[in-house]
């Protein structure tokens, strides 16, 4: 009876488990189109004087000071006498990482001149594969860049996101270690990323003066706040909104 009883407490925590998993990589997914990306002509404008090396350190610079301080909310958060509820926190604390580092790869795409084809939401998916799968995207597979998010291919990045959020629960935790170390391991993590996908890029990379002009990125219907992930963290929040 009680051995039964076990077996059946695991089998239900194991559902729920999935089920917070499947949500978590949902959410990324509704994201990922909503996220404000700026075109190597606009980030040019924005650092003048820099080459596409320069560019892409201040960019991974940026991003990993972002996913610091998301860590540190959530640390910070975890340390009050009363912490609110961890799995709301640290599904919060995934997602607001995941949109940063989402926002890094699309413009690290952009400055080292390999932009994919296809149109915003064709080119959300194209950057969650990378994400999910920690590297560049490969232009010489027209699926990777080019498809419509039909339910076989979001099925498939789902199933390829859980396993990169499982991959790296263990990183994301910074609740159980306090703020200044959960702010430095997802500043780690951030840079570990961005070298792996610069190291990519670098393969395939357009020099800027051979780039043939590209019209401008579309705006996100309803973009997110980039500025106000941090703020959603440690408070509780469910979401991640605007």
């Amino acid at each position: 009876m009680i051995r039964d009883k076990a077996r059946e407490g695991v089998r239900k925590g194991g559902s729920r488990a999935r089920a917070g998993l499947a949500y978590i990589a949902d959410r990324i997914i509704d994201n990922a189109p909503r996220i404000p990306v700026r075109d190597l002509a606009t980030l040019r404008r924005q650092f003048p004087g820099l080459g596409p090396e320069e560019l892409a350190d201040k960019l991974v610079a940026g991003a990993a000071s972002a996913t610091a301080t998301v860590g540190a909310g959530i640390g910070a958060a975890a340390m009050m006498p009363v912490p609110p509820a961890m799995p709301t926190e640290l599904a919060a604390e995934i997602t607001g990482v995941a949109a940063i580092e989402l926002k890094l790869i699309a413009e690290l795409h952009e400055v080292y001149g390999v932009r994919p084809p296809g149109n915003l939401k064709q080119r959300s998916t194209a950057y969650l594969d990378s994400w999910s799968g920690e590297r560049g995207i490969d232009m010489s597979k027209p699926s990777t860049v080019s498809a419509a998010l039909n339910s076989p291919l979001k099925h498939q990045l789902r199933q390829q996101i859980m396993k990169r959020v499982v991959r790296n629960l263990p990183n994301l935790m910074p609740f159980m270690v306090g703020a200044a170390v959960g702010a430095v391991m997802n500043r780690r993590d951030t840079r570990k990323l961005a070298e792996r996908i610069r190291s990519d890029l670098r393969k395939i990379q357009v020099p800027w003066d051979a780039l043939v002009e590209l019209p401008r990125l579309e705006s996100p219907e309803d973009p997110l706040n980039m500025g106000d992930i941090p703020k959603g963290l440690g408070r509780g929040h469910k979401e991640i909104g605007p």
